[in-house]
């Protein structure tokens, strides 16, 4: 009998009962292994009821008895980090290596959220007017929802949830219907951690999950990562009923190359960043941008390094796994063919990797494209899998230009030995993270994640101060005790 991925409510698994569900995948077997529910009204309306039953308790839990829970989720998770890698590589398909280092920067977000009572502080003015004080507090918001991509099963939902629940709101995770069983680990180790019921509750599902949460005049926020049209479309749903949303989009990430950088570190680095977790991350470099002389020489180092490369089973110690389904390696295969037709060069095709695992597993190779033109969906498009496009350009002006006319903000990265270059880069580039010989700029914790244009919707960005601010409201209090020898009724506004 086929396993069924069912919903986490009130601390425990309940099984669903809508007849629908999804299959899920082994990428690296090209196999279905399980199923996961999709959930209906009532088991929607069940988990936002759960959550909305447990706020007022958990909101009024003190801030060292929520800060010693999350501290606890902290220990069990990294002591028990090396099982939900197994669950990850599993149904994503990514190498154990790059499941684990996922599962670490999500666990940055849960050491930060350990501090939440610093971040919870308010302010206090004394004797603003005569006998008057004012003073500031932050207070959670109330039911939260998480709504996570395929990618990152792990660590994006951490971006959120630990900052959630350590400020005293109660949170509804829908995760990605491809890889569900990473959120009921979690669950799992929540409850283990000593959270109460309803505090942390899994919803699985598709559209009609998110939009169940999106509707909901019971939840308070929202908070998404994934492609463009769904971020504009939770935005603007949200955005409708004034509910407050954070929701970031797609990429396409650039990485400039001035002729003076070090060659050898960038050839590196856009392996890395480039075909890493098979191109599926909205942090994947997938721009090369040469500013002449350097693309051949370039090329030759990046090629070398590919041919060295090992597709396979994430699981048999491979350099690179499958892609999430047979679907999106068909569509990201067919980007290779239009940037044939666009009249791009196929430096190395992927479509025909011999991979190290089984013959019906979902592969594609690293690939690399040159004189990609821009006007080419291939350089336009986020295309999300292990195609990685040079475009040369003759000058560093004409390179920013360039990736300021994107229509994407997420990531950019520039590789000079030049201090003014990289000064101006920063500060010219409209992006919102940047990195400076560093190809992958996504920020420790304790800074916020975003980009700017069509790559961000909503308030705020993710974790850090900001995620802090996004789940929690602000609130001013003006107060005065009156002694006993006060003057007297007056309605004017206080003079001094």
């Amino acid at each position: 009998m086929t396993k069924v991925v069912n919903h986490w409510i009130d601390n425990k698994i309940v099984e669903s009962k809508s007849g629908r569900t999804a299959p899920v995948y082994d990428p690296a077997l090209g196999v279905e292994t399980k199923r996961v529910a999709l959930a209906n009204g009532a088991e929607i309306s069940a988990a936002i009821a759960s959550a909305k039953k447990a706020f007022p308790s958990w909101s009024q839990t003190s801030l060292a008895k929520r800060q010693a829970i999350v501290f606890n989720f902290r220990e069990l998770l990294n002591s028990r980090k090396g099982e939900l890698a197994e669950i990850i590589t599993s149904e994503h398909g990514k190498v154990l290596s790059d499941a684990l280092g996922e599962i670490t920067r999500g666990q940055e977000v849960v050491e930060f959220a350990v501090g939440i009572p610093h971040l919870m502080k308010g302010f206090y003015s004394e004797n603003v007017s005569t006998g008057v004080d004012v003073y500031s507090t932050r207070q959670a918001l109330g039911v939260v929802g998480v709504i996570s991509p395929f990618n990152f099963p792990a660590m994006v939902p951490m971006w959120f949830f630990p900052i959630a629940i350590a400020a005293g709101n109660t949170v509804i995770l829908k995760p990605s219907e491809k890889d569900p069983s990473a959120s009921l680990w979690m669950a799992q180790l929540w409850k283990d951690a000593g959270l109460p019921d309803g505090v942390f509750n899994v919803l699985q599902g598709d559209k009609e999950s998110v939009d169940g949460l999106l509707h909901s005049p019971d939840v308070e926020a929202i908070s998404f990562v994934g492609s463009t049209p769904i971020a504009r479309y939770i935005y603007e749903e949200c955005a409708k009923t004034g509910k407050r949303v954070q929701s970031l989009g797609g990429a396409k990430n650039h990485m400039l190359v001035l002729p003076d950088a070090d060659l050898e570190l960038v050839a590196d680095s856009a392996i890395n960043a480039g075909f890493g977790s098979a191109g599926e991350r909205c942090m994947a470099i997938s721009v090369v941008v040469a500013v002449e002389p350097v693309a051949d020489v370039l090329i030759e180092k990046i090629v070398s390094r590919m041919n060295k490369l090992r597709t396979g089973d994430g699981r048999r110690g491979c350099d690179m796994g499958p892609l999430v389904t047979r679907e999106h390696r068909d569509k990201v295969a067919g980007y290779i063919d239009l940037a044939t037709k666009d009249g791009a060069k196929v430096v190395v095709d992927g479509r025909g990797v011999k991979a190290d695992g089984d013959a019906n597993g979902f592969w594609l190779g690293p690939t690399l494209l040159d004189a990609v033109p821009t006007t080419s969906k291939v350089y336009t498009e986020e295309i999300f899998g292990p195609v990685l496009s040079i475009v040369r350009v003759k000058s560093y002006d004409e390179g920013v230009a360039l990736i300021n006319s994107g229509a994407f903000g997420n990531g950019t990265a520039i590789f000079t030995n030049d201090g003014g270059a990289a000064r101006r880069f920063q500060n010219e580039i409209q992006v919102g993270m940047v990195g400076i010989n560093v190809p992958i700029p996504v920020p420790v914790a304790y800074y916020s994640f975003g980009g700017w244009k069509n790559s961000l919707f909503g308030d705020t960005k993710a974790h850090g101060v900001e995620g802090v601010h996004f789940f929690t409201r602000g609130k001013a209090i003006t107060s005065r005790w009156l002694d006993p020898s006060h003057g007297g009724i007056n309605l004017g506004f206080p003079q001094n």
